[in-house]
């Protein structure tokens, strides 16, 4: 049961890392806010992985003479600290939309095939990966990877959105756009 706590909070480690270096590449490239901020998402999608890893391994350890009823709670630490961090990145987020709506650090978008093609892989990656970890979720009784899986199914929704956003500029919305000076 530990096997395939720690097998699925790796694979999700593999799947964080990929979509985030991709991401990266394309937002810088597109000079997409909304890919950019999922770049950054994802970087945080990344270490939230790696500390849900360690804690699903520190989890499993038996009771010892510091720790009388087992290590368990490390999971809820982990998803805890995983919530903070993305309180964090919504912060950062906002405030650049903020500064861009203003008009004071405003570009174009390329809406690229590129741009497209790493949201739907992300879609895909993270609908899949949700599905994985409530399922392993559910038959561990593991907090870490249940709020993993419901972190991810959101994150879905959200790459949704910026693919419907990408499809307005490529239909010629560019809309929020700064006013002609």
């Amino acid at each position: 049961m530990q096997d395939a706590k720690e097998k699925v909070a790796l694979s999700s480690i593999a799947a964080s890392a990929g979509l985030t270096l991709a991401k990266g590449i394309v937002g810088v490239m597109s000079g997409s806010l909304a890919l950019l901020s999922e770049a950054a998402h994802s970087l945080i999608d990344l270490g939230a992985t790696v500390m849900t890893y360690f804690a699903v391994r520190i989890s499993g350890r038996p009771a010892d003479a510091e720790h009388h009823y087992g290590h368990g709670k490390v999971e809820s630490v982990s998803a805890l600290a995983e919530t903070a961090l993305l309180f964090l990145l919504s912060g950062v987020v906002i405030w650049e939309a903020i500064q861009r709506l203003l008009g004071d650090r405003g570009h174009p978008v390329d809406a690229s095939l590129w741009a497209f093609g790493v949201i739907i892989v992300s879609v895909g990656v993270d609908f899949f990966r949700a599905r994985v970890l409530y399922r392993v979720a559910a038959e561990t009784s593991s907090e870490a990877l249940e709020a993993d899986a419901l972190h991810f199914g959101s994150d879905m929704w959200s790459s949704v959105a910026v693919l419907i956003g990408l499809g307005f500029v490529a239909l010629g919305f560019p809309w929020p756009t700064p006013p002609p000076p």
